[in-house]
């Protein structure tokens, strides 16, 4: 019996085997162990599960809040234009009109109105409309301005042409035989620097009170006071006449040329003065042959030279005294030697001169 026992153990374990590695070859992920006792069989617990790293988690930032659709309230541009509650559209067409206003100026007694586009000055809506739409309540938003000073230059330059007026000298005239002096006039020019800044300040300020042109004054370079002495050699008479504008200072007896050499009519100025003179001999057939004569007593021209722009025309002394008041000379004008030193004391270079029949 025991010999047969031991057999039937023998066989009962190799049948156990053979179920394991059948188990195993079935269920190559699970580990069965079988442990066999006096009272029974146990299976162990299978093994955890392999472990994967994962990659460590990332969180989004929050989106941003969306943007208003309209401009928070109580929001200005420009201190002047309210555009709080409005769309940015909205704003942006009105603030343009609002700097399209155009600028009023005033010179003299018209009235001058010009648009910033005229002056060249261009506002960025677009920067003060943004920087709006993010702007805290109750906030004004400056709206800046580009002006181009040379379009500003170019309107004013228009401006003077219209507006300015140039001064009227005084003019010598004759009128029966005398001298006459029309009335100067002033003139004025618009004070173009001033004028400029204040429009270029109304522009960046956006200001459109009138502005006003000031003008200055331009005085005439000849006056009825400045004008001074006048000579009038009246031909007929052998008179020289001496004035002071339109007033009579002096009347002298004079020499004037002969029918055959008159003393050329016209307008004329004094051109050199000379004390103690030369005489030469000028390209005449009188004096073909004539020579040069120094100064002294002898000297047809006595001791005063005045020369006229007529060519080879004088006012001079004489020794001759007793051709004074007579059609004698050659065509100069002759005066007594003292009376031709005053008046060559008198009178300055460019002293205009009158010779009437």
């Amino acid at each position: 019996m025991r010999r047969g026992g031991s057999a039937a153990l023998l066989v009962a374990c190799a049948a156990g085997g053979l179920l394991s590695a059948l188990l195993l070859a079935a269920t190559p992920f699970a580990i069965a162990q079988t442990v066999t006792g006096t009272t029974g069989t146990t299976t162990a617990p299978p093994p955890p599960p392999p472990t994967t790293t994962l990659p460590p988690t990332t969180t989004a930032p929050p989106p941003p809040p969306p943007r208003p659709t309209t401009i928070p309230a109580g929001v200005t541009i420009g201190r002047q234009v309210f555009v709080g509650g409005l769309s940015p559209a909205q704003a942006t067409e009105l603030v343009r009109a609002f700097f399209a206003r155009p600028l009023t100026i005033r010179a003299g007694r018209s009235m001058l109105r010009v648009t910033p586009r005229e002056l060249g000055a261009a506002a960025y809506v677009g920067d003060a409309v943004k920087a709006a739409r993010v702007s805290p309540p109750g906030r004004n938003v400056p709206l800046k301005v580009k002006v181009n000073q040379r379009a500003v230059d170019r309107y004013l330059a228009k401006l003077s042409q219209r507006f300015d007026r140039a001064a009227v000298d005084s003019q010598l005239l004759l009128r029966n035989s005398k001298p006459f002096v029309t009335k100067d006039v002033r003139g004025r020019r618009v004070q173009t620097r001033l004028l400029s800044k204040a429009i270029v300040l109304e522009l960046k300020t956006h200001v459109r009170d009138p502005v006003q042109a000031r003008f200055e004054t331009v005085a005439p370079n000849v006056t009825r006071s400045s004008l001074g002495d006048v000579i009038v050699i009246r031909r007929g008479t052998n008179k020289l006449d001496l004035y002071d504008g339109m007033k009579l200072q002096r009347t002298f007896g004079v020499a004037t040329g002969t029918s055959q050499y008159p003393t050329p009519l016209g307008r004329f100025h004094i051109v050199v003065k000379w004390r103690n003179p030369w005489w030469y001999p000028p390209a005449s057939d009188w004096a073909k042959d004539a020579k040069p004569i120094p100064p002294g007593p002898g000297n047809p021209l006595g001791t005063r030279w005045m020369g006229l722009s007529a060519p080879l025309v004088g006012i001079h002394g004489t020794p001759d005294a007793a051709s004074i008041g007579y059609s004698a000379s050659h065509g100069c004008i002759r005066m007594l030697i003292p009376e031709v030193e005053w008046l060559f004391e008198e009178v300055g270079i460019g002293t205009p001169v009158f010779v009437v029949r």
